[in-house]
């Protein structure tokens, strides 16, 4: 593919306009279906990242996608601090702070009434904000610009996958194009594409959960506005009475407003324009002035597979799992399984790391999920009660949040997105000293303020050695990035980091042992731990 770049000034209706042109492939002129180490199938934010990933540490990656366009729709709309520092490493992460819209600030109402705000980053000293809000299409664009500029991604749009055939070896997989059909062996096969995964069923998996009775309608609309940054959330509005809203601000004056709509509701009808207008208008008063730019009505359900690994081929983002859409965990869970996928299969093809660590992709990850689905599930038995007694619960609750800190706790509009803790992790080396400390193994780095930079962005793509003071002589013959932070600096306070000490983290950031004594001998074992051999 091409090099593709978004002109500066394109608009949401620019980007969406977009169609890449379908190539065709030497793979298909071959006589014998030719080899590839890596293939991901689904060019959406996870897929994407997970192909960008992959070819920033050097593997040769084909990325399939079965459509020619970015998404249509804002979509995913919500990106949390994580999914900006891992883009970060991935060279977007700028392009998605400069357009998206900070926020870390919300407001809880019960009927026509402030219950009470609250700050998803109440602490200071961080480089990238707690949420920004950004259309999945702009994203996807981002995202686009990044894997094209990299030679060893090769993005074959207009290309369907048919059929997948596990052997020992590989993965035989079939793939249909606007030319024919052909054949491509995969050394491992990614699954990035979507709940509804073609291949998914095409070799006989499913996922399980529950389903939610309850619609919801999005509407996008684009209206000048001085309402603040933040995330409004309403229990039971005069507006509309006896359900849910939620109002979010989007680039380009673009406002997105979702509303319960309950399970009766027929989704056509409530899709028309002249159906949506009055229901803007009741939030925003008569004489408000916009213009409606999207809709869509929708049923969600809380679900994942059984296991994400199945031989060579892996399943991640709405592949793997689904939850609803309260509390951003979707596309951010999702960018995350890419993230925890991709520094594990490049250290086993690399043959520097047994298949035992593409387990533990799985085992962290399922962790993930069903945290994940746990959090959406109480959010959503709370917004949507199913029962009078539930909602009788739900509305005291409320009316007790108005005064009492304590019953703020128990609301819940939506818990948003937080990285997980791989608590539990076989690839963990267990604390034998005590830290003043929540980067205990398991926990995504938190990141910090040095001198020069920020620590995030000094750790690497690879293993990292965090010390306080002078790293130890031996230290220098680790195959790792020995970081220095300064004792009496942020960094320091923030992972109770004294003199003497240190903490190994990951090629994904995540903490995977910490000393207060480091030796060579135990950062070796932690190394060789942390890579399952």
């Amino acid at each position: 593919m091409a090099p593709f770049k978004l002109p500066a000034d394109a608009t949401g209706a620019d980007i969406q306009s977009v169609e890449f042109a379908y190539e065709r492939s030497a793979d298909q002129d071959a006589p014998t279906p030719a080899r590839h180490r890596v293939v991901v199938v689904g060019a959406g934010p996870v897929g994407l990242s997970l192909a960008i990933d992959l070819a920033q540490r050097g593997q040769r990656v084909v990325l399939l996608d079965n459509d020619c366009k970015l998404s249509t729709g804002s979509r995913a709309i919500c990106f949390a601090k994580r999914t900006l520092e891992i883009w970060d490493r991935l060279g977007v992460g700028q392009r998605m702070v400069d357009k998206g819209v900070s926020w870390k600030l919300g407001k809880v109402f019960f009927k026509g009434d402030l219950l009470y705000p609250f700050d998803l980053l109440p602490e200071e000293d961080h480089e990238r904000p707690a949420f920004i809000n950004l259309q999945q299409y702009y994203a996807e664009g981002f995202l686009v610009e990044r894997a094209s500029a990299l030679r060893n991604i090769d993005i074959r749009w207009c290309t369907t996958v048919v059929a997948a055939e596990q052997r020992d070896d590989g993965v035989l997989v079939g793939i249909d194009t606007p030319d024919g059909r052909y054949q491509i062996v995969a050394d491992y096969l990614c699954a990035c594409d979507g709940a509804r995964s073609p291949l998914r069923g095409l070799l006989g998996l499913e996922t399980h959960g529950r389903v939610f009775r309850d619609r919801f309608l999005i509407a996008d609309v684009k209206m000048a506005a001085d309402f603040p940054t933040e995330r409004w959330f309403w229990f039971d509005p005069p507006f509309h009475p006896n359900q849910s809203a939620l109002l979010h601000r989007q680039p380009d004056n673009v406002w997105r407003i979702d509303f319960q709509l309950g399970w009766d509701a027929n989704p056509d009808e409530e899709k028309k324009p002249e159906n949506i207008v009055p229901r803007v208008q009741a939030m925003l008063g008569p004489d408000a002035k916009f213009e409606l730019e999207w809709a869509s009505v929708y049923t969600f359900a809380c679900e994942r597979m059984d296991h994400f690994r199945h031989g060579r081929v892996f399943f991640a983002g709405d592949a793997a799992h689904r939850v609803s859409p309260f509390g951003a965990r979707g596309a951010n869970s999702g960018v995350q399984d890419a993230e925890n996928l991709a520094w594990k299969l490049d250290l086993v093809m690399r043959g520097e790391a047994g298949d035992a660590l593409l387990d533990s992709y799985a085992s962290e990850r399922e962790a993930a999920a069903d945290e994940n689905i746990l959090n959406s599930t109480r959010a959503t038995d709370f917004i949507t009660p199913k029962s009078e007694v539930s909602r009788l619960f739900r509305d005291a609750v409320l009316d007790l949040a108005r005064e009492h800190t304590f019953a703020r706790k128990l609301v819940n509009s939506g818990r948003l997105s937080l990285p997980s803790v791989y608590a539990d992790s076989p690839l963990n080396t267990p604390d034998v000293d005590e830290f003043d400390s929540a980067m205990r193994p398991g926990a995504p780095a938190a990141d910090a303020p040095l001198r020069d930079g920020w620590l995030l962005r000094a750790l690497g793509d690879g293993f990292a050695l965090l010390v306080s003071g002078d790293a130890p002589a031996w230290a220098a013959r680790l195959p790792v990035t020995v970081l220095r932070v300064d004792a009496d600096g942020v960094a320091a306070a923030r992972y109770d980091l004294r003199p003497g000490s240190a903490y190994l983290l990951r090629p994904d950031q995540h903490v995977c042992a910490r000393w207060r004594a480091p030796a060579e001998a135990l950062v070796r074992a932690a190394l060789k731990r942390a890579q399952a051999c």
